[in-house]
């Protein structure tokens, strides 16, 4: 027996498709059959490479090298490139793939190291695999990240990991093919420096076959989860711990033992704070919620897309060559 929970929804609005990538004035969901141009949720206001101009890479060594410099470039990733290690991208670049097979292999991007910052910065419409470590690190103090329309397959480590103190993230209609440690915000519970930080957007993200942490939040709030997409998840969707606040809304759970863990804390660490509505349960277990939350929409403006449609919607419009 199938079991559906529905939960009253939020009616969603339908956006419209605009070519260049570029700030917004003001935040806004779109639909998945018109990717957004610009970053939305907390990443509102990402411009990345704008000021600078546009240069197409091949090689590591020529990612590393515009990614590391210390003026505005968008970069534009032809086909495929094999690193070693993880690139570090500094302030002011958008990383950007070509076509449906730009990717990068073997190593991961860094934004941002403890003197040189890697904050107002864009990537989108890449693979990520094999990664010897994370394939995306957001760290150190990074704000004003925008990662959108990138796939994720299976590394040594995480695929898009968030912590020491970044913050004003958007991560959206990215797909998680398979992944296990998916997307971890906060770098440790021995790290309460995070507290103020992490604020993180989630949203019209497809988890699909992965295993854990989509994500696993510490101190971070809001930590704002919306019309994702968890099909098919290993060992658990959403861990708030650690005295997070996370609201998890409009989304679908789809054979998901776990949806949540909030309230009991999770494995080693404390307790954390979840609210949770208008989401869609089917064949899955019970999402623990409870405890207050700062508001989302105390920061931003946002439209749900209605929960039953989200995997319709998602599994359309998610991942690389979809922009």
């Amino acid at each position: 027996m199938r079991r559906l929970i529905v939960l009253p929804l939020i009616l969603s609005v339908v956006a419209v498709s605009l070519p260049a990538v570029h700030a917004s004035p003001s935040p806004v969901a779109f639909s998945a059959l018109a990717a957004p141009s610009a970053a939305d949720g907390f990443g509102a206001g990402t411009t990345g490479g704008a000021a600078g101009p546009t240069v197409t890479v091949t090689t590591a060594a020529q990612l590393a090298q515009y990614a590391g410099a210390n003026t505005p470039y968008t970069i534009l990733v032809s086909g495929r490139i094999t690193a070693s290690g993880m690139i570090t991208v500094v302030a002011n670049k958008s990383v950007l793939g070509v076509g449906s097979t730009a990717e990068i292999t073997g190593g991961g991007l860094q934004l941002g190291t403890t003197t040189r910052p890697g904050n107002n910065v864009i990537i989108r419409n890449i693979r990520f695999g094999n990664a010897s470590d994370d394939s995306i690190s957001v760290t150190n103090k990074a704000h004003h990240v925008w990662i959108d329309h990138n796939e994720f397959l299976p590394g040594y480590d995480g695929s898009l990991d968030i912590k020491r103190q970044s913050t004003n993230v958007t991560v959206s209609w990215n797909r998680f093919r398979g992944t296990d440690k998916t997307m971890l915000l906060g770098h440790s519970d021995n790290h309460p420096a995070d507290v103020g930080y992490l604020r993180v957007t989630y949203h019209h993200n497809w988890f699909e076959g992965s295993q854990q942490r989509h994500p696993r939040v510490r101190f971070g709030e809001p930590v704002h989860l919306y019309n994702n997409y968890y099909d098919n998840i290993g060992l658990y969707g959403i861990a708030s711990t650690q005295n997070a606040g996370v609201v998890a809304e409009g989304n679908y759970f789809e054979n998901v033992a776990h949806p949540c863990h909030s309230t009991s804390g999770y494995a080693e660490s404390d307790p954390g704070r979840l609210m949770q509505r208008d989401n869609v349960f089917v064949d899955s277990g019970i999402c623990e919620a409870g405890g207050a939350v700062q508001s989302p929409a105390d920061y931003y403006t946002y439209h749900l897309d209605p929960a039953a449609s989200v995997p319709s919607l998602v599994t359309a419009g998610a991942g690389v060559g979809r922009i």
